[in-house]
């Protein structure tokens, strides 16, 4: 069976799940024995038990819920918005300094905000795009450099 090009896979020059850390889960740990507490005086043998389930489940949704940041086929998607790369102007490497000047005071409440607590560094891409009212967007990224290199490379390729 042949495959056309339509229907083959994206080509992905760069791909990041923002996950969270592993001490997110290791201080996630504490609902175990605070689910127990609450729930000792109605039923002891349940407590521990259902407290193992609240963290499944809390764990489960950190991960499940945690976005990607990809850049195939001449675009980047950032969560659940896309953007070619031809409408991308310069792209600013943040790290945590300029990361929280970025967010902070003074930031453009039109900006598109693709942030996760516990990453501290990213990207701030200009948006050329005139028809899109956000002039910018403000990405949180563990490998800044790589996202702009991929962004740089799809310019190119397109």
């Amino acid at each position: 069976m042949t495959r056309n090009a339509s229907s083959a896979p994206p080509h992905s020059t760069y791909r990041e799940r923002l996950l969270p850390g592993a001490s997110l889960f290791v201080a996630l740990v504490l609902v175990i024995p605070a689910v127990a507490l609450v729930l000792t005086p109605i039923n002891a043998q349940w407590a521990i038990p259902t407290g193992v389930i609240v963290y499944a489940i809390l764990a489960a949704t950190f991960l499940l819920s945690s976005p990607s940041i990809e850049v195939a086929d001449g675009r980047l998607t950032a969560g659940r918005a896309e953007i070619p790369v031809s409408l991308l102007g310069d792209v600013e490497l943040l790290g945590a300094g300029g990361l929280k000047a970025a967010i902070g005071p003074g930031c453009d409440a039109r900006n598109y905000l693709l942030l996760r607590g516990w990453i501290h560094r990213g990207v701030r891409i200009a948006n050329v795009d005139p028809a899109d009212p956000a002039p910018q967007w403000i990405l949180t990224t563990r490998h800044p450099k790589k996202l702009a290199e991929a962004i740089s490379a799809a310019r190119v390729a397109a």
